[in-house]
């Protein structure tokens, strides 16, 4: 009885409209230097595992490595059935506490991460003017700022009423990078008109994204501990190695129930 109340329950919440929509993952490192470019990167490799678990594809749209090895920046596309439904939870700031191995002495530094996932904007969700477009062919770069190709491939879309600009340049076809480009500006489009139309509901209510600074958290790795903490549910659990190869599940189970029982409540009232 109680496992069929709740799937009732869960069949009373209404679908979000962008559910089965793919998602552009856009990981930035923040406070922390250096290590924050390694843990970009570790968050980068825990998405990518746990997309792999689910059967969905992972694509690299866009990328900006540091120097031992982690992100500065880096875009990715996740296609796959559902694929926004259980990543849209990760938006938001990340916290890892830890000994870097950039750290001689030993202490434990605490860096963040900025994580936002953006559903896939169809062009029939979203219209884009092409004069309203400025693109600019450049050669892609490789570690280092040196030149990878000789012919110039790489794009770069800027969408001049906004200023909002993707970048694309992990393909060798210019076509192919312009395209993905495309992608990444209508998500980043369609995120915004997401924003202006939540901060007409409610004006108080902030972007997914925040400054990156330590407080605005919404998880914290703490491996000292091997313990990671959802600050918006208070969920806890142990074994990080897990966690960060994939092992996603419970705590988005966590933040999914979370979101149907307010919804359902708000359908009731």
């Amino acid at each position: 009885m109680e496992a069929l109340e709740e799937r009732l329950r869960r069949a009373l919440v209404p679908k979000g409209p962008y559910d089965d929509k793919d998602v552009i993952v856009e990981i930035r490192a923040a406070a922390g230097g250096e290590e924050a470019s390694l843990f970009g990167g570790d968050l980068f490799r825990m998405y990518s595992r746990y997309a792999e678990r689910q059967g969905w594809a992972v694509e690299v749209m866009d990328s900006h490595p540091s120097d031992l090895g982690g992100f500065k920046e880096i875009v990715f596309e996740v296609r796959g059935r559902g694929a926004y439904s259980r990543l849209k939870y990760e938006s938001g700031v990340h916290r890892v506490q830890r000994v870097p191995v950039t750290e001689a002495s030993g202490r434990i530094h605490t860096s963040t991460a900025t994580v936002a996932v953006l559903p896939e904007a169809d062009e029939v969700d979203l219209h884009i003017d092409e004069k309203e477009l400025r693109i600019d062919i450049f050669n892609a770069s490789g570690h280092g700022g040196q030149n990878v190709q000789k012919n110039a491939t790489a794009v770069r879309v800027t969408h001049l009423p906004s200023g909002i600009v993707a970048v694309c340049q992990d393909e060798r076809s210019q076509l192919k990078n312009r395209l993905k480009a495309m992608s990444v500006l209508r998500a980043r489009l369609l995120d915004l008109e997401q924003r202006k139309q939540r901060e007409e509901i409610d004006s108080a209510r902030r972007a997914q994204v925040g400054s990156g600074e330590r407080a605005e958290k919404i998880r914290t790795y703490n491996f000292p501990q091997d313990r990671v903490t959802d600050h918006r549910v208070g969920y806890t659990r142990h074994n990080l190695p897990a966690l960060l190869d994939g092992e996603l599940d419970d705590v988005i189970e966590a933040l999914a129930e979370q979101e149907q029982a307010r919804l359902l409540e708000a359908q009731l009232a």
